[in-house]
């Protein structure tokens, strides 16, 4: 499936023929919980009708998938996209900033449903020395981990070949915040893609939505680019208070030798994720990030992520 318009769904065949489908309505029964039973990605059986439309019969199983919670409070998940090879998240350290809480609750996710990750920063070219700076902490801290990182200005080319090598022969997904560039970096690694451009709310440094639904755009030499709505928060879903660490590469590390096989990493004594904050070798905001998804299963809601 390569397009959601969220009443239908476009379909592209094994012979290269788009179709428009709509689901059957025992999917929305058999216990998925989403607001998307099918997602961009997924492979899927049709059956066609006399007008050359057609209805989705089966969803065949996912190798992964990102999922996120739906909205504030929501018991429903949306699945972004199924059956990636790699994400890309696109990352921005002004006009607008994109919060470390966000970026580790993506990671957390994507490192819970196996899709491999790499992180985009753009808009090296709109930035000031104090923001570079930033940029580059935030690039040693999230390689140091193992997330390969690139610096990029769509606006300029800056970075762009290095990413169009890394798409071909593969199902990548790009997300991030409205206002980061998605739209135009992808019309910058594929022309005629034509994806939605929009603009910065000066008044909020946030920005505007474009992009309404999930859609795929075919790669020069193989392979496909999802383009996402822009996230504002990321609400994790489907996640144990006790398999939140093993999420954070770091902390799952350190965490074996806790004095306790349970320990939360909050005030157990003898906890050697703590310790290892308190030494530097687990940075504070991934610590933070990571504490603020154990109140999101306290709380049983989803918070904000800033």
């Amino acid at each position: 499936m390569i397009k959601n318009t969220g009443s239908w769904y476009l379909v592209r065949t094994d012979e290269g023929k788009d179709v428009e489908c709509k689901v059957k309505g025992r999917f929305r029964l058999q216990g998925i919980r989403a607001t998307n039973p099918v997602a961009v990605g997924d492979r899927v059986r049709i059956s066609l009708n006399r007008e050359g439309t057609g209805f989705i019969e089966e969803i065949e199983d996912r190798k992964n998938y990102i999922i996120r919670r739906a909205s504030n409070l929501s018991k429903q998940s949306h699945i972004l996209a199924a059956n990636l090879d790699q994400c890309m998240l696109i990352v921005t350290v002004n006009y607008p900033e994109t919060s470390t809480t966000f970026i580790d609750r993506f990671l957390a996710s994507a490192e819970a449903y196996q899709v491999p990750m790499k992180l985009l920063f753009n808009k090296v070219d709109a930035y000031d020395a104090d923001e570079l700076r930033y940029l580059d902490a935030l690039v040693a801290l999230y390689e140091s981990i193992g997330y390969p990182c690139y610096r990029l200005s769509a606006v300029e080319g800056t970075g762009v070949d290095s990413v169009r090598r890394l798409l071909r022969g593969n199902i990548t997904l790009f997300a991030g915040n409205s206002g980061v560039g998605k739209s135009t970096l992808i019309n910058a690694l594929l022309p005629g893609s034509a994806a939605r451009v929009g603009e910065i709310s000066a008044y909020h440094n946030k920005g505007m939505h474009t992009t309404t639904f999930s859609e795929m755009y075919p790669v020069e030499g193989g392979g496909y680019v999802i383009d996402t709505p822009g996230v504002k928060g990321f609400g994790t879903f489907d996640m144990e208070v006790g398999e939140i660490g093993h999420y954070f590469p770091e902390i799952f590390r350190f965490s074996a030798q806790c004095r306790y096989g349970d320990c939360t990493h909050r005030n157990e004594p003898g906890c050697a994720v703590r310790r290892a904050v308190e030494e530097h070798y687990v940075s504070e905001s991934r610590y933070a990030s990571y504490l603020s998804m154990l109140e999101d299963k306290d709380e049983s809601k989803y918070r904000p992520a800033y």
